[in-house]
């Protein structure tokens, strides 16, 4: 594959991509994020809302927890 064909994982996803990793509807990502259920909070950039590709990965990894509990985990490092 040529260089400018390959594709470039983003760095920030969207809330439809996120809800795509973890294989769930919008709909659903947005009832799990209001819920405090989804650890990473988002990045604004504009009127743009983004998540971290390595935040949601680590968090994954971390086996999911809520956001209270995520937060903690943050203030540990």
């Amino acid at each position: 594959m040529s260089a400018d064909r390959q594709t470039i994982d983003p760095f920030l996803l969207s809330a439809g991509e996120v809800a795509g990793v973890l294989g769930i509807s919008r709909s659903a990502f947005y009832s799990l994020l209001s819920s405090g259920r989804i650890g990473p909070l988002p990045v604004r950039l504009g009127r743009s809302v983004r998540w971290n590709r390595r935040e949601l990965e680590t968090w994954i990894a971390e086996k999911c927890p809520s956001r209270d509990r995520w937060l903690d985990m943050q203030g540990d490092d």
